[in-house]
């Protein structure tokens, strides 16, 4: 998984097998954490050994899937996976709290607002609470789907724990009986792949989906106030290359003040931005299409609004987007992306181009077989077999039936 995001003024990013944190404002030593030097796992720690399709954590290779911000910016957490949890202390300085070990290999996680709770959800379906408070006990299931999660968050108010799996469902669920469910999000045709509620809008919630849509809901009542298809927006600007990939929302950003929605699309070179209106009942209103010069591959605000994409290319791997006069501009001699791209490149140069563009939903989506068309093609081609079979019998039966006669007659003649 390569991702970005932003604790307080560290730009963090992941790579491979490394988290890269970055101070954006002053001089200090990035700070680096390689998995694949990490604690290994104890020998008497309980695992799964089913998990996974019977995969062990010795099969792991070490490479991060997951990564979480604490509101504050104060704390950070990685899943990789060989199965660890590692939690982190960024301010005053980058310090390791504690590993722990997950029972299955995580897809997303997410803080809790109060930053006193941790919750992972893997691939199994099942959503694990980890303390944030006490860094060394062990997680505590929270619920299960029967499906796999591809993404969890929380209500701003640390109310309702919000999922989202494979079989195009989002469950609005009680954080502290996660067994009461509060509400179900339905609509979607495709998996589920992201999940935002934007800062400012602590009643709505936006998803993403691999059937190209984004979708604005009201998620405690389950009601869907509004579906955009991101092909259709695209339709008139995009590249004849662009319109044959398939339309997979990766991301979906929103800056601080919850005014802009920046939604990412899987190995498209395209950010969608969107406005959240606030007039009334929410409505997303489609602002500006912004064209990259490389594929993005994530995509996150700063503190101050400003959007900054990781592109898959060596020379240029950053840029950041302002927001002036109504449109979003790029700011290509800003010396904070200069330093973090310096700080960078050592990290981002080791990394195979082909892994950084590798898909990660192509595998999640349904696979249809025509089998009707299949049966109706043998029925028919059955039919006119046994046609032409009983064509066949009644030719030789008209023959023989001839041969008899044309005999008989000749007997008669004889006599």
């Amino acid at each position: 998984m390569t991702a970005v995001g932003f604790c307080g003024e560290w730009f963090i990013f992941t790579c491979d097998k490394k988290l890269v944190a970055i101070h954006t404002k002053k001089t200090r030593e990035p700070f680096v954490f390689d998995c694949s030097t990490a604690e290994k796992r104890p020998k008497n720690t309980k695992d799964d050994n089913n998990s996974d399709d019977g995969a062990s954590e010795e099969t792991g290779t070490d490479k991060v899937l997951a990564f979480a911000m604490s509101p504050s910016g104060k704390l950070v957490a990685l899943t990789d996976d060989t199965k660890r949890l590692v939690l982190f202390h960024c301010e005053p300085s980058w310090q390791c709290i504690s590993i722990r070990w997950v029972m299955r290999r995580c897809t997303s996680m997410v803080f809790s607002q109060a930053e006193d709770e941790l919750l992972v959800a893997d691939k199994s379906g099942d959503v694990y609470s980890f303390s944030a408070v006490e860094p060394q006990k062990e997680g505590e299931l929270k619920m299960g789907h029967l499906s796999m999660l591809l993404a969890v968050t929380m209500s701003l108010d640390d109310k309702y724990i919000i999922t989202a799996d494979r079989d195009e469902k989002i469950r609005v669920s009680h954080l502290r009986c996660p067994y009461n469910i509060q509400s179900f999000c339905l609509g979607h045709q495709q998996f589920v792949s992201a999940l935002l509620v934007p800062s400012g809008h602590s009643h709505c919630l936006l998803s993403g989906s691999g059937d190209g849509t984004v979708k604005l809901w009201e998620y405690e009542s389950g009601r869907r106030l509004q579906s955009l298809d991101l092909k259709e927006l695209e339709e008139t600007q995009s590249s004849e290359a662009d319109k044959e990939k398939k339309t997979t929302v990766c991301r979906i950003a929103s800056s601080p003040d919850g005014c802009h929605i920046a939604v990412q699309c899987e190995r498209l070179s395209t950010i969608q931005f969107f406005t959240l209106d606030k007039v009334g009942e929410e409505r997303l209103v489609p602002h500006t299409r912004l064209s990259l010069p490389h594929c993005p591959l994530d995509i996150t605000f700063d503190s101050k609004g400003c959007l900054w994409v990781l592109m898959d290319s060596n020379d240029t791997p950053l840029q950041t987007y302002t927001h002036r006069q109504g449109s979003w501009e790029c700011d290509a001699e800003s010396p904070e992306v200069n330093t973090v791209t310096e700080a960078l490149k050592p990290h981002w140069e080791t990394l195979e181009a082909s892994t950084r563009t590798n898909s990660s939903f192509e595998h999640l989506y349904k696979v249809t077989f025509d089998n009707v068309t299949a049966y109706l093609q043998k029925k028919q081609q059955r039919l006119e077999e046994q046609q032409l079979k009983r064509t066949k019998m009644l030719k030789a039966n008209n023959k023989k039936k001839a041969k008899k006669e044309t005999s008989g007659t000749v007997t008669q003649s004889s006599t």
